[in-house]
């Protein structure tokens, strides 16, 4: 597996040779470093967990935990990478244009949206004096006499982990560490991505 963790810098167009407009997302994917190797003995599972390099103020347990490497991250992340030790590097070197991968991130928060924005409910009537414009109509019938589960109502909107599949590999800028994933990746500017290809 390759792996990196980034920050969303936004989207813009590129052109390829035919003159093709070729909508990206900008991502800034400066070297992550290696942090801890979690194995099957010590923590029952395998996996490798990196982190992206932060001018942050840390707490006693994050300031421990990175102690060997002598990094300030708050931002950590497993995957399941190979081959690597704990001090290691990771960067952009390891994906090529035109490589299908998987990215990660938290959508856009919302806070409390209605039916309608939510789930696309359709509006009543909005004359004559009608009481159900935006309103969400009846729940259900007498029995259970309760509000079924996954039933779609109001509440909070976004702020999710979304993942994106097959997104491809548009552009690599490895001087300034950024890299261009072709369409849209899920969350605000400034926000953390995964960047992952099960691809060896």
């Amino acid at each position: 597996m390759k792996a990196i963790i980034g920050k969303k810098l936004g989207m813009t167009r590129i052109f390829d040779e035919k003159g093709t407009v070729i909508p990206v997302t900008l991502i800034l994917a400066e070297p992550n470093i290696v942090t801890q190797v979690k194995t099957q003995e010590t923590d029952g599972y395998t996996a490798t967990q990196i982190a992206m390099p932060q001018d942050k103020k840390l707490n006693k347990p994050q300031t421990g935990h990175l102690a060997k490497v002598e990094v300030k991250s708050r931002v950590l992340r497993e995957f399941d990478l190979s081959d690597v030790t704990v001090g290691d590097k990771v960067d952009l070197s390891q994906f090529e244009v035109g490589q299908k991968v998987t990215v990660s991130a938290t959508s856009k928060g919302k806070g409390f949206a209605g039916t309608v924005k939510r789930h696309n409910f359709h509006c009543g009537p909005k004359t004559h004096g009608s009481n159900n414009y935006r309103q969400p109509g009846s729940i259900g019938s007498a029995y259970p006499q309760r509000v079924v589960k996954g039933i779609r109502m109001a509440g909070h909107m976004g702020f999710d982990k979304v993942t994106v599949k097959n997104l491809i590999v548009a552009q690599i800028d490895s001087i300034n560490n950024i890299i261009y994933i072709r369409g849209a990746v899920p969350g605000p500017r400034k926000s953390f991505v995964s960047i992952w290809s099960e691809n060896v």
